[in-house]
């Protein structure tokens, strides 16, 4: 079994992670929880959330990204529960494909507010507490698919391609004030989801060939990278990509 490394300065950190009930975000829960910080998350699924929840004794609060109002709703609410976030991971996305001729402008935009919007809305939500605190820690997930030049989903790649530039600028404005803003990019991340829509033998074999290391990619890894980016030992990291994708840019 793979021995993890514990990190201190995260004990009793308050951690908002945005959908939290299912792959990624799921271990992201697990392990913040893991580290003795306080764990709340956001998430639509009403009976994963409550699963979650009651697994690893962590507050969460249902709200579809989508709706900026109740997004900042939810997140003074779990603020009131735990306290002020010094951690926010913005994991929430959805990586749907679509043929580029299909594309409306309004299935654009949608795939905008799921994939890009709510991440600086929920950072505007959680920064005048992270200012107050003296500092904190902002991870936003991108995607290595648009480096590879993957195709059949033009807009989720281009709304993960705008996070870089959402991280760095936000990192500026904030570094002022202690906050760092990190990109998490993960490669083809063998979740549940994936699995049951993608994973073909066949899809599988040709990206380990495209992979420097041959093993396939557990969600644990992201999760290890950002519970290293909200520790202390990652206080002079910002504005900065994270891979975690065996090599495969």
């Amino acid at each position: 079994m793979t021995k993890f490394a514990l990190y201190p300065s995260l004990k009793d950190k308050t951690v908002l992670i945005t959908g939290g009930a299912s792959g990624i975000g799921e271990q992201m829960v697990e392990a913040f929880a893991g580290q003795g910080a306080k764990v709340a998350f956001l998430d639509k699924d009403e009976s994963a959330s409550a699963a979650v929840a009651a697994r690893f004794k962590v507050e969460h609060e249902l709200c579809d990204l989508r709706d900026i109002g109740h997004t900042q709703t939810a997140i003074k609410a779990l603020a009131a529960r735990v306290g002020n976030f010094s951690v926010l991971v913005n994991n929430a996305a959805r990586d749907d494909r679509h043929d580029w001729r299909d594309v409306t402008p309004g299935y654009w935009d949608e795939r905008m507010n799921v994939n890009l919007r709510h991440m600086f809305f929920t950072m505007q939500a959680v920064a005048d507490g992270m200012i107050a605190a003296g500092g904190g820690s902002i991870i936003n997930m991108g995607s290595n698919s648009w480096w590879e030049a993957v195709g059949n989903f033009p807009a989720y790649a281009t709304a993960k391609a705008a996070v870089h530039g959402l991280t760095r600028t936000m990192a500026r404005d904030l570094g002022q004030h202690r906050i760092r803003v990190n990109t998490i990019v993960p490669g083809w991340i063998m979740t549940d989801r994936q699995k049951k829509l993608w994973a073909t033998p066949e899809s599988l074999e040709k990206h380990r060939q495209n992979q420097c290391l041959p093993d396939l990619i557990d969600p644990v890894y992201v999760a290890r990278m950002a519970v290293f980016l909200a520790s202390d030992d990652a206080a002079m990291c910002t504005a900065s990509n994270f891979m975690v994708e065996a090599g495969s840019v």
